[in-house]
């Protein structure tokens, strides 16, 4: 209990201090750390269980923090995903999905005019009431037009991109993509920022680097919390990394990259101890979406067991390597189970800095601060959309998929295969097939690949398509399309992405007020209903709470609990591919 009491009172004297009453001694927020990657993938990491094991920074972060095997991103693509991390939001309530397709992710390239809503609160901009100093560097993404600069939406400083590094372009047609130093542009990708694409060479990761621990040593010296948002893009196609780093990997210009980024989260680190603030910085390692196997494997990573990648709601998607590290906070050498997302980024920073979460909207992330210092594991569903679309929801081990899609046999016959030699019959389909009736339901414990769908007895199909059950409860019906709606959206579905500008009226009536307690009865009637049928049926969901892990022989190698990170080990199981 003292722990307990000692963080509760730390957090009071925050929050005290944050409303300016001016108390005597108030201890200063920690710092934060958000390390956000672009496409890296869940196995991409050696302490998760990645073959060649060339990440030995990260492996000693995680040894000396916590990693969490279920953590996902909120969308499967690069700005959804970032608009949720840095709202708190599912990005279908601040506007990040297609309007001109069904199930179609939606971001931000230079023909889109839209980007993130003003009437959103931003990460930074809370922040700034408990007086952090915050910059980004790197990828943006969430709109290139001046309404949507970082600096209008509270980031102090900015160094990097509104988009990705494409390119090269012409420059008559399309220029090439700008670089900023807060309100100024700086050059442009391949020209003051050159990359060589025929043999990968780049400084930039090398550059985001020194903006990282040149604000750090600022704003440590001016005795301020900051907060950092380190958003690299070097592991996204066309990936890229410094000379002295080509040719080191055994997996190709992607490891290349990967190496590099170990380096550089290896120099944060040291910096950190470097100037005596390791124990009052909080730090948080993970990815916008899975690996796009797309590009693999030469321009892409790996995803470790789990099936498909990048653009799909399939594990391999939206399943994320995450790693917490705060010494003297955190304990060292800890695998939490707790289902995270990257909403739960922004909830727990707010905690962090003693603030709040804006009481005027929905917020779909979780305080991970139970998780992470206390070992407390909270029950949530996590919801995995595509555009506009729940494509599928998981609860505890249990993941029910309403609707299957890749992508078209159009795309698919060009060569555009999002799980290369991962098909499942009828399961990686190339339309998009609707199980809203009868939901394709896998146990991820024991199938984390995605390969076989459970066949349970008739109590269990009641139990998951009754009335009362959580998969057609009426806080999930409103936001399940129709077949009406399916129908005439799917008329253009080669058509050019677009991005709506704000939430649609039509799931602001139907959506939930308050997602939690909407939700909390269809859970516990699907735990009810399904534990009356447990002891004569295998594979149904277990009588035990549903947001925890199961029995240790209950689940597979990936999952298991109680487990120690130890550098240099696979700690996971995951095979040595």
């Amino acid at each position: 209990m003292a722990p307990v009491a000692a963080v509760t009172s730390w957090r009071l004297l925050l929050v005290l201090s944050a409303a300016g009453l001016g108390v005597v001694g108030a201890p200063k927020p920690p710092n934060i750390l958000l390390l956000l990657m672009d496409d890296m993938g869940w196995g991409d990491l050696g302490v998760y269980g990645e073959p060649s094991r060339e990440t030995p920074n990260l492996d000693q972060m995680a040894a000396e923090g916590m990693l969490f095997p279920n953590f996902y991103s909120a969308n499967p693509l690069c700005s959804p995903s970032r608009a949720a991390l840095l709202t708190g939001r599912l990005p279908i309530r601040s506007g990040f999905y297609t309007t001109n397709g069904r199930a179609r992710n939606a971001y931000t390239p230079q023909e889109v005019v839209g980007g993130i809503p003003d009437e959103e609160h931003l990460l930074p901009e809370l922040l700034k009431g408990a007086g952090y100093a915050s910059k980004i560097v790197g990828k943006w993404h969430l709109g290139h037009r001046p309404q949507f600069h970082p600096l209008k939406h509270g980031f102090d400083e900015w160094f990097g991109s509104p988009n990705c590094h494409f390119g090269p372009y012409d420059n008559r047609a399309r220029p090439n993509i700008p670089v900023y130093r807060d309100w100024e542009m700086v050059g442009r990708y391949y020209e003051e920022f050159p990359i060589n694409l025929k043999t990968g060479e780049a400084n930039l990761t090398q550059v985001y680097l020194q903006e990282a621990l040149d604000f750090m040593k600022r704003q440590q010296a001016a005795q301020r919390p900051f907060f950092l948002y380190w958003a690299i893009d070097a592991t996204h196609a066309p990936v890229y990394a410094s000379r002295p780093f080509l040719g080191t990997s055994r997996r190709g210009r992607y490891g290349d990259a990967v190496r590099e980024i170990d380096d550089s989260v290896g120099k944060i680190l040291r910096l950190l101890r470097d100037l005596r603030i390791t124990e009052n910085t909080f730090v948080f390692f993970t990815s916008d979406n899975g690996a796009a196997l797309i590009s693999a494997p030469k321009q892409g990573g790996s995803n470790g067991p789990f099936l498909c990648g990048k653009q799909t709601t399939f594990e391999g998607g939206m399943r994320e390597p995450a790693i917490a590290w705060w010494p003297g906070k955190i304990p060292a050498g800890q695998v939490s189970h707790q289902l995270g997302s990257v909403m739960d980024l922004f909830t727990t920073s707010l905690s962090l800095a003693g603030l709040a979460p804006p009481s005027d909207r929905v917020i779909d992330g979780l305080d991970l601060l139970p998780a992470m210092l206390w070992g407390q594991l909270t029950d949530r569903p996590i919801f995995y959309y595509r555009g506009n679309t729940l494509m599928a929801v998981t609860l505890g081990q249990y993941k029910a998929h309403f609707w299957t899609w890749t992508n078209s046999w159009e795309e698919f016959r060009q060569g555009v295969d999002f799980c290369p030699g991962q098909n499942v019959s009828g399961v990686t389909t190339h339309t998009q097939e609707e199980h809203t009736k009868l939901p394709l339901i896998f146990h991820l414990g024991r199938d984390p690949g995605e390969r076989y769908p459970l066949r349970c007895s008739r109590p269990v199909l009641w139990c998951l398509r009754g009335k009362r059950c959580f998969f057609r409860h009426g806080a999930v019906r409103g936001l399940l399309s129709s077949d009406k709606e399916t129908r005439a959206d799917l008329a253009d579905e080669t058509a050019e992405p677009s991005l709506s500008r704000s939430f649609p009226a039509r799931l602001a009536r139907e959506s939930w007020k308050d997602s939690t307690q909407a939700l909390r009865p269809a859970l516990r009637s699907l735990q009810a209903g399904c534990a009356l049928c447990q002891p004569r049926v295998p594979g149904c969901p277990s009588r035990g709470h549903l947001g925890r892990p199961a029995a240790p022989e209950d689940l597979g190698p990936w999952t298991a609990p109680a487990q120690r990170v130890q550098p240099g080990r696979h700690e996971l199981g995951a095979p040595r591919l």
